[in-house]
């Protein structure tokens, strides 16, 4: 794919962006599939579909939707071998699509279904392999060269109310913006994990924020997911505005990067908690989250992949490997539109990861500013890292040749995995946001004999 067809890709993305957005774009949380109805719908792009929206929700129904284009490249980059899990040493170009509409139905007080339909077409560069931070939470690791539908939510909540006095929420999976100050949410069905665990104001959303994969959630705990990014399971939550305590169990993936699950949810799954601390640091809001997770999946360890053979990277072994995680979340304002952000993130490393990403000890931190500091109130720009390390059965295996879901050049000169990324988000108009991103990868997949790779992207977002 050449850069001439790219650039006309834009070109086009934004037209039909441009016409379909009617509301204002904010950070939304994971995978933000729309904007809650905020603010009257005179001040939106489209105040009649607005306005329908408004009369929709009063009866009880949601309508909200988002389309996000991304097209990312670098160029070429100093690779004195590469193997089939290698970022490609030559100038590249791919784009993603993605386009959610979401559909949802009040039951009764407090309940509700939500459905996100999707269509999403393009590819990550090299096919998304080639670097363990990757740089494109919105590339598929099974692209697609045609549109594919598929329904990454379809799920039940229900929410009680522990208490009278409400807060502001606009969640855009949720009816309304107030929610009961203390509450009790239980969620089944299909989602992302991400939309219950690892949130953070700054860094949890690669369709109006970072794009790197270990910016988005904590690079080396091995989240439930298909290959897709999504899984099925329940989720039970209690919050009063100063604590949070959360606890799901979810499905895992049959086999490392599946598409499909796991058919023996007693067998293979994953459960998560997480305790959350709200606070005030210098009358600022500030935020901490702790989880823990463990897997059980039909994963191999390192010492069993030796024995076996490294054809037996996909292929499940008899019974299951359990797999601990921990990762430490923060985020802080600092000043007026400054906030400040981090993740710890750990895995015991004796087996295969299996869903998210290669990764088993990772560090991230960065900064976001609000353009109401230059009179540009809905604009954002931000600075992040990541450093990402691997654990010693890891390393050998790729030492030895190894190729993994993610990372494998052949051979591993090794190296800790650094990632700098930037970028400056500019509204253009109600609904309707671009953005350039930059970052630089050195070592990339932990390989000190490969790059540093600058690696370029803009990214083109409307939501309703």
């Amino acid at each position: 794919m050449g850069w001439r067809w790219a650039q006309a890709m834009v070109v086009r993305g934004a037209l039909l962006l441009g016409l379909l957005a009617p509301g204002a774009v904010a950070a939304q949380g994971y995978g933000s599939a729309a904007v809650a109805n905020i603010g009257p719908p005179e001040a939106a792009l489209f105040p009649d579909l607005a306005a329908l929206q408004d009369r929709l929700e009063e009866q009880g129904w949601m309508l909200r939707g988002q389309a996000t284009f991304i097209l990312q490249g670098h160029p070429a980059f100093r690779s004195p071998y590469r193997g089939a899990g290698s970022l490609k040493d030559v100038a590249n170009a791919r784009n993603t699509l993605s386009t959610d509409l979401v559909i949802g139905r009040q039951l009764w007080q407090g309940a509700e279904v939500i459905i996100d339909a999707s269509v999403t077409r393009g590819f990550g560069l090299s096919n998304s392999v080639g670097v363990a931070n990757f740089p494109n939470n919105e590339a598929f690791r099974l692209g697609s060269a045609e549109p594919s539908f598929f329904v990454p939510r379809a799920f039940f909540r229900q929410t009680i109310a522990l208490s009278a006095d409400t807060v502001e929420d606009p969640d855009p999976l949720r009816f309304g913006t107030a929610r009961p100050r203390e509450r009790l949410t239980i969620t089944l069905g299909k989602f992302s994990v991400w939309d219950i665990f690892d949130d953070n104001l700054y860094a949890h959303d690669a369709r109006t924020q970072f794009l790197g994969w270990a910016l988005v959630g904590a690079g080396a705990f091995d989240f439930a997911a298909d290959a897709r990014g999504w899984t099925e399971g329940a989720a039970v939550e209690w919050e009063n505005g100063a604590w949070g305590l959360r606890g799901g169990a979810f499905r895992v993936a049959r086999e490392a990067n599946g598409l499909f699950l796991d058919p023996s949810p007693t067998r293979g799954f994953q459960v998560i908690g997480q305790v959350d601390r709200f606070y005030r640091l210098a009358d600022r809001p500030g935020a901490v989250r702790f989880l823990y997770g463990f897997s059980q999946a039909r994963q191999s360890q390192w010492n069993e992949l030796f024995r076996n053979g490294f054809e037996s990277f996909n292929k499940n072994p008899v019974g299951y490997r359990g797999k601990h995680m921990l990762a430490l979340n923060a985020e802080q304002e600092v000043a007026d539109g400054i906030g400040v952000f981090a993740r710890l993130s750990w895995n015991d490393g004796r087996t295969q990861n299996w869903m998210f990403t290669e990764m088993d000890r990772a560090v991230s931190a960065g900064l976001s500013l609000d353009g109401t500091r230059w009179d540009r109130p809905g604009d954002t720009a931000g600075l992040g890292v990541n450093l990402g390390w691997i654990s010693g059965g890891r390393r050998r295996y790729l030492e030895a040749g190894g190729i993994g879901f993610i990372t494998g050049d052949g051979r591993l000169n090794y190296a800790p995995e650094a990632t700098v990324e930037t970028y400056y988000d500019w509204r253009l108009a109600p609904g309707v946001n671009l953005a350039a991103n930059a970052q630089l990868v050195v070592n990339p997949a932990y390989n000190a004999d490969r790059g540093p790779v600058p690696i370029f992207a803009l990214r083109l977002h409307t939501a309703f």
